[in-house]
């Protein structure tokens, strides 16, 4: 429950002030004053006012105590509105958002003819690009929920690959172009993904890791034009609150081009960014260590333990409801986990695992177990935890694992989750509460661009357990809603905690860095049903105003 700034707090700073009075006038950058500050410190109390200096916060109290005691060069009259610390994204692929921004928009297509009309449409604004590539599209939000094939795509364009990406980024369409550039054929075996065939020809889809082949072949854009597309992304996190980003996967080239441009100060976002487990990786930071500047942090590695359940890739303990001849799998074998598991300790650097599917939820947990023992502080992270058989739901305690989870995910699937996997065991799915029980915790995030960018679409479906309709009337699984200080936890001093960054980020106290985020409505208390369309008033990053609403 919200605390107010306590009386025994307010006392001593009318005493600190009564005290200090021959330093009134003390010089602060910045003074926002008539707020609602949710400190988000471990007492969540609210505050009303705070100074920063440096890019730091000075002191948190009432307006009265500190315009009294601080001379600010720039004052902010918050005129009663809500302040929270900057909103973080436990999980994203900020990178991968960026370059999507010169991508076809697949997103809320309502068939696949849509799907064509957006290429189309696409093409002929960029007839330059050599290659055709959009994401988004969803089998399951159309009328006819089956993978589509590539017959379309090879009539209208010929002579130009194409490669759509399915929304969850685990399954894609291409057509024949591409795969004769990538040298797919029906008879081609991928360990890990799946080359569909029928009637001993490929279809065009392409499940996990068989699409590693085509994105190969694709030319990456230029240092200028990626330069361009992270500034695009960055100015849309602002406009949504989110001052810190979890990339979730990146090879040494991203990171190197994140890391010059932070230098530089041409891109100002924090970057909480985890490695590809590539050998280039693996050999430089295992040799030079983890690497941490102000708004880069590198220290953990990302790894792929099964595909997504829309796509039928997670790894199930028993059969899909819906496919009795098929349980989805591992991206790699056990042994090369365990292998990779052991590299990571021995060296220092987070394990941060995607897993689905409740099969491979437990290899993950197991694994995991038989190098962390019991009780520590490596906080080794599942990523989405989306199925966790009830058996094995302890062991996130058991261990300090963190689950990494992503609320909107809940409740997009919701609509055929329970046909993927049964009535029975759909209960276990995107079980938040019992995964935060585990911990006292939880770190939230979006996925996006698998999910739109917004963190309080997030919030909203932590809460309420609805989607953007409200849908369903009283929530999907209530017993696994989270409280409203739990979700604003979740992305901001839980997520800062699940990036070793704690101390730094994540509350509006003395010392941390001063980012935080006003918005026009406060989140706390109003309608469930109205959290979504809430405004960001203006985002601050060190003190400094990144985002102001026009």
């Amino acid at each position: 429950m919200t605390k107010k700034w306590g009386s025994l707090g307010l006392s001593a700073l009318v005493s600190l002030s009564l005290l200090s009075s021959c330093s009134q006038g003390t010089k602060a950058d910045l003074l926002v004053y008539n707020a609602t500050v949710y400190t988000v410190n471990p007492q969540f109390e609210k505050a009303e006012a705070f100074a920063v200096a440096d890019g730091k916060i000075l002191e948190v109290g009432t307006s009265e105590a500190l315009r009294k005691k601080y001379k600010a060069a720039q004052k902010v009259d918050a005129q009663g509105k809500p302040v929270y610390p900057g909103l973080i994204d436990a999980h994203a692929h900020f990178y991968g958002y960026a370059t999507g921004l010169r991508e076809a928009n697949l997103v809320g297509t309502n068939s696949f003819a849509e799907v064509v009309q957006r290429l189309q449409t696409h093409r002929q604004k960029h007839p330059e690009v050599t290659w055709l590539v959009g994401r988004g599209w969803d089998q399951n939000d159309w009328q006819v929920k089956q993978f589509p094939t590539k017959d379309t795509l090879d009539q209208l364009f010929p002579d130009t690959p194409v490669v759509i990406e399915r929304v969850d980024g685990h399954a894609y369409l291409v057509n024949q172009k591409a795969l004769d550039l990538s040298g797919i054929t029906a008879q081609t075996k991928v360990n890990g993904g799946l080359v569909e065939v029928k009637n001993g020809q490929p279809t065009g889809i392409l499940v996990d890791k068989a699409g590693d082949q085509v994105f190969s072949k694709i030319p990456a854009p230029s240092a200028k034009e990626m330069t361009e597309a992270l500034k695009q992304a960055e100015q849309n996190l602002f406009a949504v609150g989110i001052t810190t980003v979890v990339d979730a996967g990146l090879p040494k080239s991203s990171v190197n081009l994140l890391d010059s441009l932070q230098k530089k100060e041409e891109l100002r976002v924090r970057v909480y960014a985890m490695l590809s487990p590539t050998p280039e990786n693996k050999s430089h930071y295992f040799k030079n260590g983890p690497y941490t500047t102000d708004r880069l942090n590198i220290r953990s590695f990302k790894v792929y333990g099964d595909g997504a359940l829309g796509s039928r890739g997670a790894c199930l303990l028993h059969p899909y409801s819906d496919r009795p001849n098929e349980t989805g799998f591992l991206l790699e074998t056990v042994q090369e986990y365990k292998d990779l598991a052991a590299e990571l300790y021995e060296h220092n650097f987070q394990m941060n695992t995607h897993a689905i599917g409740d099969s491979a939820n437990r290899v993950i947990l197991q694994i995991y177990g038989n190098l962390l023992k019991g009780k520590n502080d490596r906080r080794w992270r599942i990523e989405h935890a989306q199925v966790v058989n009830p058996q094995d739901v302890p062991l996130f305690g058991k261990y300090s694992i963190l689950p990494s989870v992503q609320p909107t995910h809940a409740t997009s699937d919701m609509y055929w989750a329970s046909e993927r996997l049964g009535l029975d065991r759909v209960k276990h799915a995107y079980a938040f509460k019992a995964l935060l029980q585990q911990n006292n915790m939880i770190p939230l995030g979006s996925d996006f661009p698998v999910e739109h960018i917004n963190p309080l679409y997030g919030f909203h479906a932590a809460i309420a357990r609805q989607d953007a309709k409200n849908y369903p009337d009283g929530g999907f699984q209530m017993e696994n809603a989270l409280t409203r200080e739990e979700a604003l936890r979740g992305t901001t001093i839980w997520a800062a905690y699940a990036n070793f960054e704690e101390k730094q980020k994540g509350s509006i106290e003395p010392g941390k860095m001063a980012d935080f985020v006003i918005l026009e409505q406060d989140i706390m208390i109003i309608k469930p049903e109205a959290i979504r369309d809430v405004k960001v008033v203006s985002t601050y990053l060190n003190g400094e105003k990144v985002y102001v609403a026009k």
